[in-house]
């Protein structure tokens, strides 16, 4: 069934108005925003089956037509994924400021696929597909703009704008614990995953993969940002990874391509970082992910490090991870046309 609700000037009725539409089918059905800006007095729960939508100018995606403007304050994504066979497509979302801290990189965004940290094992969510998405917040820099994490596979981000934040995209995995310092697992790592076509400026950071598997991320342009990527192996590698991952199921950290990445960058340490190391957060032990069929090719890098020491690649302990076709200047700077939609 298809939804085109009347939304007022009230965020609070906005928001009620939305969410009792997503509540109120098990089986799902498509929600159309009307056209225009409209605020909401809080984030709201996508569950499974639902398609939620926008307008854009002659409907290519250039310009969304549709803005869903959250003024909350309790950190939630405006829209949070909950549940598998998902779309989101021809929205702007502008989340309020945020600052949910260094373990928080779920919280405060414009969009969330998943969790990071959960009570018991959960269900995975699969299938969820997001197109044609800008995302505003030029002036803070604290909070994620769109978060992937923990159970969720064969997610297909495409097209995708964004001005400002913190991470434009962040992919990360989740475990069960009470919090990052009291992990139990087993954990859960994001893989199916494809993003294309994805354009940042004006935030810390471009996108970063932490402990995933079978993902692909190509043709991006990150224009003004302190370093374009990461690709990082979770600060607890794979070491409460559930047996499945033994023997049959691929490697995490394998299986990852990276490529036709374009960075213009000005942070002080680098502009690409590739790490195997992390060091967890519940006893400090240190270890390491081994990559396998992990590759990061034909990248532009435009730009120096504003620190005594500085690298555009910084490669720690990466074993497993090809660098090719890698272009650095210290000159120059990303003229990625799709990027001006910003």
């Amino acid at each position: 069934m298809i939804h085109r609700p009347a939304l007022s000037a009230d965020p609070e009725d906005n928001r009620r108005t939305l969410q009792e539409i997503l509540d109120g089918a098990a089986e799902g059905g498509e929600l159309v925003v009307p056209a225009g800006t409209h605020r909401v007095a809080d984030g709201l729960r996508v569950p499974a089956g639902w398609t939620v939508s926008g307008r854009s100018a002659a409907g290519d995606g250039t310009v969304p037509q549709t803005w869903i403007e959250s003024t909350g304050t309790a950190g939630h994504p405006i829209l949070h994924v909950t549940g598998s066979d998902v779309a989101i497509r021809d929205l702007g979302l502008r989340p309020p400021a945020a600052d949910p801290g260094e373990h928080g990189g779920d919280r405060g965004t414009a969009i969330t696929i998943g969790d990071y940290l959960y009570e018991a094992a959960p269900a995975w969510i699969e299938r969820v597909d997001v197109r044609r998405v800008h995302v505003e917040r030029p002036d803070e820099r604290h909070a994620n703009c769109v978060a992937v994490m923990g159970a969720v596979r064969d997610i297909v981000l495409h097209d995708i704008t964004i001005r400002g934040g913190y991470t434009g995209v962040a992919v990360h995995w989740g475990a069960v614990g009470g919090d990052v310092s009291t992990i139990v697992g087993p954990t859960f790592h994001p893989h199916g995953l494809t993003i294309t076509d994805l354009r940042v400026r004006d935030a810390i950071e471009g996108f970063y993969l932490s402990s995933v598997h079978d993902a692909t991320v190509r043709g991006g342009c990150m224009r003004n940002v302190d370093f374009g990527f990461r690709l990082l192996p979770g600060d607890n590698t794979d070491r409460w990874a559930p047996s499945s991952y033994d023997g049959t199921a691929p490697r995490i950290g394998s299986n990852i391509e990276i490529a036709d990445q374009c960075v213009s960058w000005n942070g002080p340490r680098y502009g690409v970082r590739v790490a195997g190391w992390g060091r967890s957060e519940v006893d400090g032990l240190v270890s390491e992910l081994a990559y396998e069929n992990a590759v990061i090719r034909d990248c532009r890098l435009f730009g120096a490090g504003s620190g005594e020491q500085w690298a555009p690649v910084m490669v720690e302990r990466a074993a497993g991870v090809e660098l090719t076709g890698i272009l650095s200047s210290t000159i120059g700077e990303c003229s990625c046309t799709l990027s001006e939609r910003n």
